[in-house]
């Protein structure tokens, strides 16, 4: 009875020292790095959730919110992320990355006009920014602005040559406006880039176009 009690007591210690060990060990987890850590491990929820601390510690951090922000865009909370990018831009109203992040929800909620007033702000400060020409491209695709967008992707396939999805923008609006002909050159293009692109090569091989 004896021998079993000390059995008893020395397994209670070793556990309460693992518990105290591992409450230790979580309590110098950098939350950043946990953050990314479970943003790898699509965790997504998880990983806002380890910023609480850091939070806590500087609520006014402008890379906190943009974190939050790009976090809650891939959890699925849009809403959430749309709130957390303006944040950022009330902390730093010169932030083009907080615009470029803010469209993404707003473009996932179908809001598409609000998603072009914020890319046209990007284009405002970096004309030729990348990534606001494509997301301002999805947008005037998915309003059908078929004019606008192939003008745009003339525009920006001169400035990214290389860039497949600018010839794809540029063969679906010229395809919509009826000019089969010029589609058919766009989609070549993206061949070029692409060789096995579905959607091009579907387009060339139904409207009897040929690669040189």
């Amino acid at each position: 009875m004896v021998k079993h009690m000390i059995h008893k007591n020395r397994v209670t210690a070793v556990i309460l020292t693992l518990a105290l060990a591992s409450s230790l060990a979580r309590a110098e987890i950098d939350p950043w790095a946990e953050s990314y850590r479970l943003e790898g491990l699509y965790q997504y929820d998880a990983a806002i959730k380890a910023l609480d601390i850091a939070a806590n510690q500087d609520p006014g951090n402008e890379l906190l919110w943009l974190r939050r922000g790009w976090l809650n865009y891939l959890a699925g909370n849009h809403s959430k992320s749309i709130e957390h990018y303006k944040k950022a831009m009330s902390v730093n109203s010169q932030s083009l990355e907080a615009r470029l992040g803010v469209i993404l929800p707003l473009m996932a909620q179908q809001r598409w006009r609000e998603a072009m007033l914020e890319a046209n702000n990007v284009l405002e400060t970096a004309p030729w920014n990348y990534h606001a020409h494509i997301r301002l491209m999805t947008c005037e695709e998915a309003l059908k602005q078929w004019p606008a967008l192939e003008k745009h992707a003339q525009q920006v396939s001169a400035r990214y040559p290389t860039d497949a999805g600018v010839w794809v923008f540029l063969g679906r609006a010229r395809h919509q406006a009826g000019n089969r002909d010029g589609a058919g050159k766009a989609y070549e293009k993206v061949l070029q880039l692409i060789p096995g692109h579905f959607e091009a090569r579907q387009y060339v091989d139904r409207n009897g176009k040929h690669m040189p």
